[in-house]
């Protein structure tokens, strides 16, 4: 599947013209006294992407701040369903995945991203759609060994006997962020540090009050 087959991102409408909403997102921001952000949760199969992301979702919303959670199996039961696993497949799941962020965003929604997004260009082409500051990386931080021992699906194991072929971390590469906001020992650490390290960087940075 090339790239204009997977999501037509080759091509685009001269007649198409952005909407501006008539509800901005810094009204929104003003009535729900919390910016927005995207939170943008990369690490292998294993890492604690989602338990981590799921984590932080509970605690803000237990604040009273608009969440929403796009975890990477989810998306591909609906949006991404037509992808595979290939390099190509995996950079358009990335893409359509970072404009929903964006269109989350600017409904003024903490919007959090869980995938392994293996690919550094990928994630910057993710952040450079927003503005600056609108775009938390957050690395999870899980040596392999670590991740193929907690393998609650299976997968490394399957991997490691050829039944999945282009998984990352053994037969498809996953490259590290250089600089990521955050870098979390998902690992080695207890959650509930993990999370309150999450939402110290998002206190830190104005998004909310604590």
């Amino acid at each position: 599947m090339n790239k204009a087959s997977a999501g037509g991102a080759t091509s685009r409408s001269k007649n198409i013209v952005w909407h501006e909403a008539s509800v901005t997102r810094a009204d929104i921001s003003r009535q729900r006294s919390h910016k927005s952000v995207i939170l943008w949760f990369t690490g292998l199969s294993g890492s604690g992407k989602s338990t981590l992301a799921n984590a932080v979702n509970a605690a803000l919303f237990k604040k009273g701040f608009s969440t929403y959670v796009l975890d990477g199996d989810n998306v591909r039961h609906g949006l991404c369903k037509d992808l595979g696993f290939s390099d190509v497949d995996r950079e358009e799941n990335i893409r359509r995945i970072s404009e929903v962020a964006k269109l989350f965003l600017d409904a003024g929604i903490i919007v959090l991203t869980a995938f392994v997004s293996p690919f550094r260009s990928d994630r910057n082409a993710a952040r450079q759609l927003v503005d600056k500051g609108d775009f938390i990386e957050v690395f999870c931080s899980a040596d392999l060994k670590t991740c193929e021992e907690r393998d609650t699906k299976g997968l490394y194991a399957k991997a490691r006997k050829g039944e999945i072929k282009d998984f990352t971390g053994i037969s498809s590469p996953y490259e590290e962020p250089d600089s990521p906001e955050l870098n979390i020992e998902t690992g080695s650490r207890d959650l509930d540090k993990c999370v309150q390290d999450v939402l110290c960087k998002l206190s830190e940075l104005n998004i909310i009050e604590e």
